[in-house]
């Protein structure tokens, strides 16, 4: 095995920034959902800490935008840009994640300083970083205060459309965190890839080393 260092500073503070404030927002969100009838916190407990969570991740969204709009690691999510290079590498990738994992298939991804994320990952963390998480906070912040914003919730359709939008992501958020902690378990040790995101430093297989072992 060498090391590879895959994971600045920067984007493990984020990381474990975004981890640990999404977590929490979903507690308190469960909190105010079912106000009454879940008792973690008090209903304005929950509420405060709901929105104060919420501003520290949207500033922690712009430091990562930053971060990546003015280093070279925005390289990192650099698509593919051969339309059958990308559908082949990414039919392998679902094809190892389907069934080739549970047979002990080497993953046929290899993980480098400006490619550590597979082609489902890649296309999956844009959709997430640059939409999905842009309308929950969006969302979010017009419910803040509705008075204030009154104007543009009309015009995206009234609170109940802004509501069930957020609920909804919120939905997919929780789906999102149990996938991505499966996901982040299946590097060659089931610690390996939440190592990585503590020192930085990502575990990968010399080359040839994959052969020596199958």
């Amino acid at each position: 095995m060498k090391k590879l260092y895959v994971n600045p500073l920067p984007v493990r503070v984020w990381h474990w920034i975004n981890a640990f404030g999404f977590v929490l927002m979903i507690l308190t969100g469960v909190q105010i959902r079912y106000a009454g009838q879940i008792d973690l916190f008090s209903f304005k407990t929950a509420v405060n800490l709901h929105n104060w969570i919420g501003f520290v991740l949207i500033a922690n969204f712009f430091v990562w935008l930053g971060f990546y709009l003015f280093t070279d690691k925005i390289k990192v999510y650099h698509p593919e840009l051969s339309p059958t290079k990308y559908f082949t590498s990414t039919f392998r990738q679902m094809q190892f994640y389907g069934y080739g994992i549970f047979r002990g298939d080497p993953n046929p991804h290899h993980v480098s300083v400006y490619r550590k994320f597979n082609p489902l990952q890649s296309m999956m963390y844009q959709i997430v970083m640059m939409i999905l998480v842009p309308i929950l906070f969006v969302t979010g912040v017009l419910m803040w205060d509705v008075a204030r914003f009154s104007a543009t919730v009309e015009l995206l359709g009234g609170l109940r459309v802004v509501a069930t939008i957020h609920v909804l992501l919120f939905i997919f958020f929780c789906g999102f965190i149990v996938m991505h902690v499966y996901l982040s378990s299946l590097g060659h040790t089931p610690s390996a890839h939440f190592k990585a995101m503590i020192t930085g430093y990502e575990e990968v297989e010399e080359e040839g080393e994959g052969a020596k072992h199958a």
